[in-house]
């Protein structure tokens, strides 16, 4: 097999990329570069500089690395701005995905694995959300990842792709420090910011019906959500499933952390000491979403093997690299 990664030069992304490779996967990256960092790559994994909405290109990719597999995590990914700019959203998300899926078909592509989200759950009123709860995204992000998954699995029954859907829960850690997150839209990173900075974090709403008032968060480490694509890549190869198989499972640790928990343990980590500052709540955010991990076991023998220090420290070890001014 060959895979090629979109998004492979991500935060992700990359992390897949190393962790296929140094499983002696074949693998070629496909990324614009908008958010994604070239020194990523894994040396020696050829690097495609395009989008997934350029048909020629992802053609000639499929054709001259013999490409047998795809793994897609090329995206838009942030939840405020796709309320702000939806279009760009559908265009990058569902009609970026369409055309990658075109050329798929076309170059004989036998499966997909695809980067989908928690988002597509939206609000759920439950313990533990299950791959069978109801999907109720309240984003434009969130909608673009629940039709995306509604494309990849049509598109397998019909054409006889094996495909998997990976939903994400809130990812966080590093494999290596060069590989660490450099975006701040996440809890961690921002907490991060705050630190960097001299200021505050903030934690956003401590009324919640929760232990300690804040929102409870299932956190998953990049490198356990990484090896999840290699399983999945390797059960589909396998032939454990057949094209039209509903493989949709949530990537997850099937544990809760409440804001304010991660805070604290940010805190411990770092060696900062500090009292956050409680701001009003965030529209949309509901009081707890943690993973029922159990069908990712059950299907593709995958589970976490990192807890939340894992997650901050390894984190914090990225960040100082990429921000000197912290450690100080």
């Amino acid at each position: 097999m060959t895979y090629l990664i979109t998004g492979g030069a991500g935060y992700i992304g990359a992390h897949v990329a190393h962790t296929m490779a140094q499983a002696d996967e074949r693998v070629v990256v496909l990324d614009d570069l908008s958010t994604g960092v070239r020194e990523r790559v894994p040396e020696g994994v050829p690097l495609v500089v395009g989008s997934t909405l350029d048909r020629p290109l992802l053609d000639r990719t499929i054709a001259e690395h013999a490409v047998t597999g795809i793994v897609h995590l090329a995206a838009k990914k942030q939840v405020g701005e796709s309320v702000a700019v939806p279009l760009r959203y559908y265009r990058e998300n569902v009609h970026g995905l369409q055309v990658l899926l075109e050329a798929a078909v076309a170059g004989g592509v036998e499966q997909f694995v695809f980067s989908s989200s928690a988002a597509v759950y939206g609000m759920p009123d439950v313990a533990l959300v299950t791959e069978d709860t109801p999907c109720a995204p309240m984003s434009p992000y969130g909608e673009t990842k629940l039709a995306g998954e509604w494309l990849v699995r049509a598109t397998g029954r019909a054409h006889g792709l094996r495909t998997a859907c990976l939903r994400y829960f809130n990812v966080a850690g590093a494999a290596t420090p060069q590989l660490a997150d450099t975006g701040v839209f996440n809890l961690v990173p921002m907490v991060f910011e705050k630190l960097t900075e001299g200021s505050a974090p903030q934690i956003f709403g401590d009324d919640y019906p929760t232990p300690d008032g804040t929102c409870v968060r299932d956190y998953i480490h990049v490198a356990d959500l990484a090896d999840a694509h290699l399983a999945a890549a390797r059960a589909l190869d396998a032939g454990e499933t057949k094209a039209g198989d509903d493989v949709t499972v949530n990537i997850g640790r099937g544990e809760g952390a409440s804001v304010r928990e991660m805070v604290e343990l940010i805190a411990e980590v770092t060696g900062h000491t500090f009292t956050p500052e409680v701001a009003p709540r965030r529209p949309g955010d509901p009081p707890r979403i943690v993973a029922s991990a159990d069908r990712a076991a059950e299907l593709l023998d995958w589970r976490a093997r990192h807890d939340v220090r894992d997650m901050v420290t390894s984190a914090w070890e990225g960040w100082c690299l990429h921000h000197p001014e912290a450690a100080r």
